[in-house]
């Protein structure tokens, strides 16, 4: 199994920066990417970012194209989610996923909490 602990979330005014952590722990070997998602309330959720631990290619949601940057550090199994310029429809709960050699995201983290607000 794969365990992942997101943090950095916190309430921030429209225009600010905040930068999320997803720290991965356990059978890390069978993790070939990590993925940002997100889910606001009374909606579905949502993909973000993702990054390839191997590479470190990245695709990311047309929605934040621009604004939001995905790293990893990978001798710290570490994937941060650099938010820039945030608007109040960025807000939403923020999860971290694994995604295995199938394709397949299969170990999330807990989430948290990212609000926008002036």
């Amino acid at each position: 199994q794969v365990q992942l602990v997101e943090s950095g979330g916190g309430l921030v005014q429209p225009g600010d920066s905040l930068r999320l952590s997803c720290v991965a722990s356990g059978r890390t070997s069978s993790s070939y990417a990590v993925g940002w998602f997100r889910q606001a309330p009374g909606k579905e959720r949502e993909f973000v970012a993702d990054i390839w631990w191997a590479g470190g290619s990245t695709t990311y949601a047309d929605s934040v194209k621009g604004r939001f940057t995905i790293s990893r550090i990978f001798a710290k199994n570490t994937v941060y989610l650099q938010m820039n310029t945030l608007k109040p429809e960025d807000t939403a709960v923020y999860y971290c996923a694994s995604k295995g050699r199938d394709g397949v995201y299969d170990y999330w983290g807990q989430g948290t909490q990212v609000t926008v607000s002036s």
